[in-house]
């Protein structure tokens, strides 16, 4: 395997070390894709959703619960409880 230039480790480790950030960011994305999907789209997207809440460290008993309630405004509201605690 070729070795990383310095840039590309750079990028690399300014990824990880936002990666709660970008979580939150495209977690927001998923909230307003969310209230747009419909049927299957809306199944795909709550399993995205949930591995994006897993990545941030949100109690599987609470993704489960938001998953079979299937309301983004509560996940609107966790988002919200997210973005103040970062």
């Amino acid at each position: 395997m070729a070795e990383r230039t310095r840039y590309q480790e750079k990028v690399i480790r300014n990824y990880y070390q936002n990666q709660d950030a970008i979580l939150l960011q495209r977690l927001g994305e998923q909230v307003t894709n969310l209230y747009l999907a419909e049927g299957k789209a809306r199944q795909k997207l709550w399993k995205t959703i949930s591995v994006s809440l897993e990545k941030l460290k949100v109690p599987a008993s609470r993704i489960s619960q938001l998953v079979k309630q299937d309301d983004a405004a509560l996940l609107a509201k966790l988002l919200e409880e997210l973005l103040a605690k970062s």
